[in-house]
């Protein structure tokens, strides 16, 4: 419990706070159904964990196979709905990932869990099914700078990639998600059109993206940026399509997220112990943690389905495995003292 004063020890247990603030993922305290709709926020939040991949192949360590694969099952324990296992990319370019179908082929599948993997093009999705992978996802950006620096080609040669991928997996009835990087910055560019990210959201969705993540890729949004963002992009595509995927690089993740929920969005993006950052973007820090992102959802009565407690715990062995601290301040001030 850190510095706390003897006294306040003997008072409280460490189980009862935990129980107090919702830790230990007993089901939120609904706030009336009238008070949820006024404030502007969903009842339920979908959490999409991206730390195993995302995560990961940020990581200089390259962790082995089996630590990864009891990531993944830890993660699977805790209610998560959604866990981003790998990606199919050339392990020349991304080695944190080169042993994507062992891993892929490795995890327990729990009833009621998605775990899409990453795939650039077809190459990598015909990897990824045959590693039997049952959803996939498709990675742009908004920036044509970031997007040959990243995937190696413009903007309108990935959309011709992706098209391929998307009409493969359609014909055999799977789901693809589509990314959307640099949303609220780039850094080569900078400021990254609204309408830009707008014109590129549709494309993917229009070509069949059941989803579409936008991604502040170097943490450099502000509540004001993620509204006059989101503003464009929800004259295009529906915002129930909508996610966002924020990194906290100037600590503003979670009152971006804040922002889009008020806005109707109801899918967020994150990373257990705060893992990532991106190789292509200079000092830009991890994702948005998913414990704290729990804390947050938890306090506001919105559910979520995830056990936080159980979330902490898989952060703590994945930080263990790196011999590195974790950027999630809910873990820090849990596991302190």
């Amino acid at each position: 419990m850190g510095n706390v004063p003897s006294a306040v020890k003997h008072c409280l247990s460490y189980q009862h706070l935990l129980k107090e603030q919702l830790w230990i993922g007993e089901p939120a305290i609904q706030p009336p159904a009238q008070e949820l709709l006024t404030s502007g926020f969903p009842e339920f939040v979908k959490i999409v964990e991206v730390g195993p991949r995302d995560g990961l192949q940020n990581e200089k360590a390259i962790l082995p196979t089996d630590v990864k694969i009891e990531l993944i099952d830890r993660l699977s324990k805790s209610g998560l709905p959604v866990i981003e296992v790998t990606s199919f990319v050339s392990s020349k370019w991304v080695p944190q990932m080169a042993d994507h179908t062992e891993v892929m082929k490795g995890i327990e599948r729990y009833p009621g869990v998605r775990y899409p993997v990453l795939t650039p093009n077809l190459q990598g999705f015909h990897s990824a099914i045959a590693a039997g992978a049952t959803e996939v996802s498709v990675f742009g950006a908004a920036s044509e700078s970031f997007s040959k620096m990243n995937i190696n080609c413009t903007i309108e040669e990935s959309m011709d990639k992706f098209e391929d991928v998307v009409k493969s997996a359609r014909n055999m009835d799977l789901p693809v998600r589509g990314y959307v990087s640099c949303a609220l910055g780039c850094p080569y560019e900078g400021n990254i059109a609204p309408a830009k990210v707008a014109e590129v959201s549709k494309r993917l969705y229009s070509m069949g993206c059941y989803e579409i993540s936008l991604g502040d890729t170097i943490g450099v949004g502000t509540p004001g940026s993620m509204k006059r963002m989101l503003d464009s992009v929800v004259m295009e595509i529906p915002v129930k399509a909508i996610a966002v995927h924020c990194h906290d690089t100037y600590g503003q993740a979670l009152a971006n997220i804040l922002t889009a929920m008020q806005m109707g969005v109801s899918v967020v993006d994150s990373a257990v112990a705060g893992l990532g950052g991106c190789p292509y973007a200079k000092g830009a820090t991890g994702n948005v943690a998913t414990e704290d992102l729990i804390y947050m959802l938890n306090g506001l009565g919105i559910n979520t389905g995830v056990n936080l407690y159980k979330v902490m715990e898989a952060g703590n062995f994945i930080c263990t495995a790196l011999n590195k601290k974790t950027n999630s301040k809910v873990a820090q001030a849990s596991f302190s003292g």
